[in-house]
């Protein structure tokens, strides 16, 4: 293998070991075993276990931040809301041993996490200020609403990631319909705005 393949190689390894045992279970030595390598081969790439872990929760950011950002695009608060639900429950979907790394108790995949959250949560307070202006609602809790939202959603992908049912546009359509609605306003059966026919 060249530098570059033995380092992808470890990174893989890594990847599914940190997101089984999280960062304190894992061990070096068993990172190493795992890729038929000595363990200063290991620690010549990333010079150990911080390392090695930073570079995967680096690339696990990367991916969900694409991800979200490409997601929220134009459209009414509603629309927008279901497409940072649907993009945080495809990447869970689609990456779910990324998800379980992000969200695990650990001072770098936490900042990370909540790094994201962040940055979705801020794109939805605006559109949210946007909405209370327009009817009437002090804007200046938008921030606070932008969390609640991105939180909730997050918090399901967590409950959603080991569950798998119902399907993911469901799930989606539920959140959203607690989200928009509130308790006192629940559709009985919610479907997204996005995946209605026009009429």
């Amino acid at each position: 293998m060249t530098g570059a393949e033995r380092r992808e190689q470890l990174i893989a390894v890594a990847r599914t070991l940190f997101s089984e045992r999280g960062f304190e279970g894992a061990a070096i030595e068993e990172v190493a075993a795992r890729a038929q390598v000595s363990k200063p081969v290991v620690y010549e790439h990333f010079g150990g276990k911080e390392g090695l872990y930073a570079v995967v929760v680096d690339r696990e950011v990367q991916t969900l931040l694409a991800i979200m950002r490409g997601s929220l695009t134009a459209g009414t608060s509603r629309i927008v809301l279901e497409q940072a639900a649907l993009a945080l429950l495809s990447y869970v979907e689609e990456n779910p041993q990324g998800f379980r790394i992000l969200v695990r108790d650990s001072p770098i995949g936490e900042a990370s996490f909540q790094t994201i959250l962040g940055d979705v949560a801020s794109r939805v307070e605006g559109l949210l200020a946007d909405t209370f202006k327009r009817t009437g609602l002090d804007a200046k809790n938008a921030p606070m609403y932008a969390q609640m939202l991105v939180g909730m959603v997050a918090s399901l992908g967590q409950w959603w990631l080991d569950t798998r049912k119902p399907a993911r546009e469901v799930v989606a359509a539920h959140v959203v319909n607690l989200a928009w609605n509130g308790l006192s306003g629940l559709d009985g059966d919610p479907v997204l705005y996005s995946e209605q026919p026009e009429a």
